[in-house]
């Protein structure tokens, strides 16, 4: 059984599903409109009511996800929390509120997981499909081929934002109607060659608040419910009566629906205009679901995270012989020192990898290069707060340990580090640990056994060991190697 929670700038959501076999069937829902965008003052932080709101619903959401026997959740961060500037003093207490990690997900990785999420609901074999996800911080686009994306592209503009820059004070009329849909369109107008209509042959509407106009259009007797530019136009002009945001009653439309209708109306006119988009069918899934088929094809051991990194390594051509055998030995030396972080030992596996791709970049201080490139690249699967993980890794795998600030501190990650460097330097002297007497150890100090004829037939490796030493000697480890 698994839970998907998404934070969103509009509402916190959550799943709860389990997997029967075939398809994943949600067993519990929950929904609170906290409105988490709309909490951000002028300096783009979040206000102090906005964070105690979002805390004290993340509690909640901990007491419903105590009753199931869960193997794995995940709680994703989208736009909101991904833009505001005091998102790192906010996420320890969101995470303590919640008791799980919130991961702050990219506008590429949150459309990745929309599409999985509706690429897992319609079978349909081969079907070429657009799919539209409007949130209330960001909107995005994805192309895809049955359960293949070929192309994503997040823009920053969503229901909160315009609802408030062009809808000022709740007043609803046609001219700031047009306004927002011109600027909707002037922000798509670059990205809609990619996305016509010649490259798919159906387009899905895949957030609440599609939903939400879906229904309002099929219960109140403007349409059946498909979105289309009659459809749309007719709610235009229904909302436009109404005069005022707090004036909105539409059969089937939660009044929490109503603050947010007109900005995201707004929007999916002038996406669908600026596209070319003549039908868009809303449909019962996205984010939620995609975090949770991602969960578990991680359970069957198919992460896409495997995929991104195999990718990225013959994208820069890495030499893949060496970087396997960095990584396995990164693994071994880690294993040696008995780590109880199951999710390090998988990053680090990642990291040893990945260590050369600065290659590509300079062959002088490529380590450098390398983690800047795994921390700002676009890698599918992998949250920020992953490849940042990584990165630091790769940048502390050779050199002096000053570079990496206070990440020593924890004790697992030093381990890891150690890990890193130690495999690093025995792959370039072409030794195998495995093959050699040696034992491992580090905890107030590192300790180190060595086979004496192992050293002697590799004269090179006294040499780099001695600089070793002195590296963690300078970060105040002291580092003991002693032949056996």
């Amino acid at each position: 059984m698994f839970a998907a929670v998404d934070l969103g700038s509009n509402s916190f959501r959550l799943h709860i599903a389990q997997h029967d076999g075939q398809t994943m069937r949600v067993v519990k829902s929950a929904r609170e409109p906290i409105r988490l965008g709309a909490g951000l003052d002028a300096r783009g932080n979040l206000t102090e009511a906005a964070m105690q709101t979002a805390i004290e619903s993340l509690a909640r959401f901990k007491t419903v996800l105590a009753g199931y026997p869960l193997s794995a959740v995940r709680v994703v961060a989208t736009n909101t929390i991904r833009i505001a500037g005091n998102s790192a003093a906010f996420l320890p207490l969101a995470e303590k509120a919640i008791g799980y990690p919130i991961e702050i997900i990219s506008g590429e990785e949150e459309g990745r997981l929309i599409y999985m999420g509706v690429a897992s609901t319609v079978s349909t074999p081969g079907e070429r499909r657009l799919v539209l996800d409007i949130g209330g911080g960001s909107t995005e686009l994805i192309l895809g081929v049955a359960q293949e994306i070929e192309q994503v592209e997040s823009f920053s503009i969503g229901t909160v934002r315009v609802s408030q820059d062009f809808f000022i004070g709740g007043r609803i009329d046609a001219a700031a109607f047009d306004a927002a849909i011109v600027s909707t369109r002037s922000l798509f107008e670059d990205a809609a060659p990619l996305f016509r209509p010649e490259r798919w042959s159906v387009a899905y509407g895949s957030s609440g608040t599609l939903r939400a106009i879906g229904d309002a259009i099929a219960k109140n007797g403007i349409g059946d419910g498909t979105l289309t530019s009659a459809s749309l136009e007719a709610l235009r002009r229904r909302l436009i009566a109404f005069g005022r945001v707090d004036q909105i009653v539409l059969a089937g439309m939660k009044p929490d629906r109503a603050a947010v209708i007109v900005g995201g109306l707004s929007i999916l006119i002038g996406v669908m205009q600026e596209l070319g988009v003549e039908v868009l069918l809303p449909i019962e899934a996205g984010l939620r679901m995609g975090v949770l088929w991602d969960l578990h094809l991680r359970a069957t051991k198919r992460d896409r995270r495997e995929q991104s990194v195999r990718a990225f390594m013959q994208r820069f051509q890495a030499d893949a012989t060496r970087a396997e055998r960095v990584a396995e030995y990164a693994v071994r030396l880690f294993g040696m020192m008995k780590p109880s972080d199951e999710v390090l030992t998988r990053h680090l596996y990642w990291s040893g990898l990945l260590h050369e791709v600065g290659l590509a970049v300079s062959h002088s201080g490529y380590h450098k290069h390398a983690a800047y490139l795994i921390e700002n690249a676009d890698l599918p699967g992998f949250t920020t707060r992953e490849q940042r993980t990584m990165a630091t890794l790769i940048l502390a795998q050779k050199g002096n340990l000053r570079k990496i600030g206070d990440a020593l501190a924890d004790p697992e990650f030093a381990r890891a580090v150690l890990a890193l460097r130690l495999a690093v330097l025995f792959s370039h002297a072409r030794l195998d640990p495995e093959g050699a007497q040696l034992r491992l150890k580090m905890k107030n100090r590192i300790e180190m056994e060595l086979e004496t004829d192992w050293v002697a037939r590799h004269p090179t490796v006294a040499f780099w060991m001695k600089k070793e030493q002195d590296c963690w000697h300078e970060a105040g480890i002291e580092f003991a190697v002693r032949p056996v």
